[in-house]
């Protein structure tokens, strides 16, 4: 095979397993959608690396994570549960929109990104009072031995639209 050919198939092969990656990456993308939007925790905390710790930005002006502050701390599933169940229990999801703007897959394909855009809306049902978040998210996903993906970083909802 002329080294041109050779070259050819292998940077197709490349883009081929990366491809299935980025595939893969966007079902855990979706597979969270649908948990929010069916108020089913398990679908998303199943997709959590027991590893992760998640600082949460005050406000989506707030980029310098000097700022960041622990909501939850690190991953514990039934804390964590808790939590979401008693967001799911009391507040309604007014809407959920979740964009992805980009997967990018490391070249080893043992890590890869998703940079969303989300604007997602709940309203507790006695105050009225609203939790909106609203921003460009980044989430960090490491391969395990296994092979599955999982969700190990993500950034809280940013406002890029107010920096200087």
């Amino acid at each position: 095979m002329p080294p041109v050919a050779y070259l050819f198939l292998a940077n197709l092969q490349l883009r081929l397993m990366s491809d299935t990656a980025k595939q893969q990456i966007q079902a855990l993308v979706d597979r969270v959608t649908v948990g929010l939007n069916t108020k089913n925790a398990d679908l998303f905390l199943e997709v959590i690396h027991p590893d992760m710790a998640w600082p949460w930005p005050p406000t989506p002006a707030d980029h310098d994570p000097a700022r960041w502050e622990f909501v939850l701390g690190r991953f514990n599933k039934e804390r964590w549960r808790q939590n979401f169940q008693a967001i799911f229990d009391n507040y309604d999801l007014i809407h959920n929109h979740r964009d992805t703007v980009k997967i990018e897959v490391s070249a080893e394909e043992d890590a890869a990104l998703a940079v969303l855009d989300i604007d997602s809306l709940w309203r507790d049902r006695e105050t009225n009072q609203e939790i909106h978040w609203k921003g460009r998210i980044c989430n960090i996903y490491t391969r395990m031995t296994t092979g599955e993906w999982k969700l190990i970083f993500q950034t809280g909802p940013l406002d890029y639209g107010c920096q200087g």
